[in-house]
Formats: C-alpha cells, structure tokens, sequence
C-alpha cells in the first residue's frame, strides 16, 4: 500500500462519483416511502459498492472510489452532518447551463464543529473493508470553502468572516485526523467555490471583499486545514465549474486564481477541467512550482458518452507538457459522473469506458 501511495494521484485516476444503477435508485425511492428500512437500503448499497469497486480494478485504475453511493449530493450529505450545520429546501436551486437545480443546500443554525459521529466515517470503514486492498481507497469530500458561499454563514453566530473561518479550519482538521485514524491516506477536496472565483460575476460570495480577498481567504482556509496533517496522508483538490445533469454553472479560465492558489496551496494535487473551451488555456499551469503538486489534467469528459479521439488526448497532454513537467502530469475525468443523484447524460457502460480509456492512455504516455 505505501509504495502504491507514493503515486497519489495516480497516472490514471478519478475525480469520484458514478451513475447510481437503476436499483439503487429504486431503493433510495422505496426507503423514502417507507417500504423498506435503513438496514435494507444499506445493504442495496454495500453489494452496489462490492461491484463497482470490482469494475474499478477491472478498468486498470490503481484507486478506487464508492462513487458516492451513499449520498444523494456530493457536497450536502458531508456538510449537514457536522455540528453547527442543516440541511433545507430554499425557494430556489441554483442556475445552471439552461436549467434550475433541484433545491436543496445547508445553513450555518450553530457553532460549526466536527461531528464524531459522522456517518462518512462508518461508511468509509465499510467500504476499505470491501476494497481490501486490492487498490487505494480514496475518499471525497467538500472542501471547507464551500461553506463560504454567500447565504449559509449566520451573521447572529458568526458577525465577522473571520470567526467563521477559524471554526471551519479547527472542524476540518478534526475530520482530517478522524478519516486519518479510520485508514485514510488518499483524500479529495471538491471544490466548486475555489473555481468560481474565476467567473466574471461574484454575486455567491460574501459581500464586501474583494475578488483578491477571497482568494487570499480561500488559500488561507484551505492551508490551514492541511497545517500539521500527517506526511502520509495525500490530499488533492478538484476545481470544478459544476455538475449537475451534465450542465455546468459558470465558465472562465483559471487565470485569476493561478498565481495564488496553483502557487501557493499545498495539496498533492489538482483535479482541473479541460474538457472544453469552457475552461480556457492551459497558460495558467505555468503557476504550478515545478516538483510540486501533480496535475490531473480532465480531459476526457464526464458529461458525455462519446468516446474522445486518443491522439488528440495525446496531443493535449503535451501541450500542458509546455508548462509543467510531463512527469508531474496525470489524466482523470473532467468531473465526476453522478455529483448529484441525478447523474450525467451518459450510460454505465460509456462511464466504464471513460475510464478504461483514460487507464489506456495513462499506459501509453507515462508507462
């Protein structure tokens, strides 16, 4: 396992989430309108994560994920679960490409705290009992900044954004260390709110600071959640401009937050889109210190079912090449398939051959 971790992120990887089967969604259904209990639900569940972990390794990928079989939001499950935090049904879902979400979202009622209690944490024993070994289990969760979008922080709680943030470090360290004492050694931060400082408009964050200041915020959170975290425990982060039945929220390069946090953030790794022109040049890369964090360029979609052309992905991957060393580059998904429960607009066999591709091509490249 140790001489497998020294590759986090791997050649080949993937950002985590993936299409929930139809009988999972089935029972999700059924538990809701009481027609069958948690116990049963739960172990729908666990034979669903026994086979895609199989599927995962089959696919020649080092790591594995459980795809978020568990959570219904890639974000909203983990945070309504920690102390200080609940989940609601606001007026509105969020625009994205086209259409309005389906509402749902988190408000601060509380002092924010890590929760013991979490259930991530059992679901996480459960599933690295499944993967045995036989890959790196590799557990997802939102990043800290998330919570810094405008309309969740109670000003009755927390009058300035600085109280607020030191609470939200002190509560991701705890679960750094929780995850860190369960087994995990490979762990994501997804992190839409980090991408969206890219955007022209920034009517989403806090009002009164500067779009500098937000990203000097964001630096600082994230950074002091990794302050004093085991060597051995790899953390990546993935900047994503939303997902949500294969529509995106907003677009822009990664110009504005390239000299700060590409420079600056000490994670073993950035998940970045470049599936599209959405998202802009690979010039910004040039931020990346040369022999530091790995680059897992996604350039193969997620959105979509059609298999890309394999040279052009080569070819692409070149091109990144002129600005940070081939060596400290890696190919995944531009995003997860499923990030909601909804899913993207692709079958599971096209979400398998996404990744076999990728696994292929990885090979090809590096060896």
């Amino acid at each position: 396992m140790s001489d497998r971790l020294v590759k986090v992120p791997f050649r080949a990887d993937h950002v985590g989430s993936l299409l929930r089967p139809a009988n999972l969604l089935k029972a999700r259904e059924e538990f809701k309108n009481g027609i069958i209990t948690k116990d049963e639900l739960r172990e729908i569940e666990t034979q669903e994560l026994k086979r895609i972990v199989a599927k995962q390794i089959e696919v020649g990928l080092e790591l594995v994920t459980d795809g978020e079989f568990r959570r219904s939001w890639w974000h909203i499950d983990f945070l309504e679960n920690l102390n200080g935090l609940e989940g609601y049904v606001p007026e509105r879902g969020i625009p994205f490409q086209g259409i309005e979400t389906e509402p749902y979202d988190v408000r601060n009622i509380g002092k924010i705290s890590f929760n013991h209690e979490h259930p991530f944490l059992e679901d996480f024993k459960v599933f690295n009992e499944i993967v045995a070994g036989r890959a790196v289990a590799k557990q997802t969760i939102p990043s800290p900044n998330q919570l810094f979008h405008r309309g969740i922080r109670n000003t009755a709680i927390y009058p300035t954004v600085e109280e607020y943030a030191n609470d939200i470090i002190l509560a991701y360290r705890d679960a750094l260390k929780a995850f860190y004492d369960i087994g995990v050694r490979y762990l994501q931060l997804d992190d839409v709110y980090i991408a969206g400082l890219n955007a022209e408009s920034l009517v989403a964050y806090e009002p009164g600071l500067t779009r500098e200041e937000l990203i000097d915020l964001a630096l600082r959170v994230v950074n002091g959640v990794l302050e004093g975290k085991p060597d051995d425990l790899y953390v990546t982060t993935h900047l994503c401009r939303g997902n949500y039945e294969s529509r995106w929220a907003f677009e822009g390069s990664y110009a504005h937050i390239a000299p700060t946090l590409f420079a600056k953030e000490r994670v073993s790794g950035f998940f970045l889109e470049y599936d599209d022109h959405r998202s802009g040049d690979f010039k910004p890369l040039e931020h990346i210190p040369a022999g530091g964090a790995q680059v897992v360029l996604g350039l193969v979609t997620s959105k979509f079912g059609e298999l890309e052309d394999k040279e052009t992905i080569k070819k692409r991957i070149l091109e990144a090449a002129q600005y940070v060393p081939l060596e400290q580059l890696s190919l995944s998904p531009q995003c997860g398939f499923s990030s909601t429960h909804h899913g993207n607009k692709l079958t599971e066999e096209q979400q398998w051959n996404k990744l076999k591709f990728i696994a292929e091509i990885a090979k090809e490249v590096w060896g």
